[in-house]
C-alpha cells in the first residue's frame, strides 16, 4: 500500500472538495450538483470518523459519515460517503477507506451503516458488498439529477460487534 489513512481535518477540505467535485461530475456518485463550502459540509457530517487517504502530502480519497436522523434512537445509524480521486481508482484506496471507516464507526458505537447508491454505480456496489453491505431495496424515482429521475439502491451493513445485544 503506497498510501496512508488518517484523520480528515478542515485544512484538508479544499483537496477533498476537489475530489468530491470530480465524483459529482461523473453523475454517478450523488444527487449534489456542486460541492458545498466547508461550513455546510461540516454541519451535515458527523464530527468523528472523518478519514483521508494520503499519498505523501496529497489527498487521494476521503470518507465520512452523515447522521440519518438527529433522533437519539438513531444515534448508531450513519450514512457512508467514500470518494476517491478518479486518477486513483482501482488501487485499493476505496476499500481501505471503507474498511477503516467501518472499524472507526464500530469503535464509536455505530451499529448500522447505510449507503444510497445509483444502480449504475457498479463499482461502488461491488465495494460495499465486499465490505459486508447488502442491498435492502430500490428507491424508484426517488429524486431528480439534472432534470432526470433517478433510482437509488439502499444498502446496509450491520455491525457484528455493536448493537448485538
Amino acid at each position: 500500500m503506497d498510501f496512508t489513512i488518517d484523520a480528515f481535518t478542515p485544512v484538508d477540505w479544499p483537496a477533498a472538495r476537489a475530489i468530491y467535485q470530480e465524483g459529482i461530475r461523473t453523475g454517478q456518485a450523488t444527487f449534489e450538483t456542486q460541492a458545498p463550502e466547508w461550513q455546510a459540509w461540516d454541519a451535515s457530517h458527523l464530527a468523528h470518523a472523518r478519514l483521508a487517504a494520503r499519498r505523501g502530502e496529497a489527498i487521494v480519497g476521503w470518507a465520512a459519515l452523515s447522521p440519518v436522523s438527529r433522533r437519539e434512537c438513531y444515534r448508531g445509524v450513519a450514512e457512508v460517503s467514500v470518494y476517491v480521486r478518479l486518477s486513483e481508482l482501482r488501487r485499493g484506496i476505496g476499500r481501505a477507506l471503507l474498511e477503516a471507516l467501518i472499524a472507526e464507526s464500530e469503535r464509536l458505537g455505530i451499529w448500522s451503516l447505510q449507503g444510497s447508491t445509483f444502480p449504475e454505480n457498479a463499482a461502488s456496489l461491488r465495494l460495499q458488498e465486499r465490505c459486508g453491505f447488502r442491498i435492502l431495496g430500490r428507491r424508484e424515482r426517488v429524486a431528480q439529477l439534472r432534470g432526470i429521475w433517478r433510482d437509488t439502491l439502499l444498502t446496509e451493513r450491520r455491525s457484528q460487534v455493536v448493537g448485538t445485544d
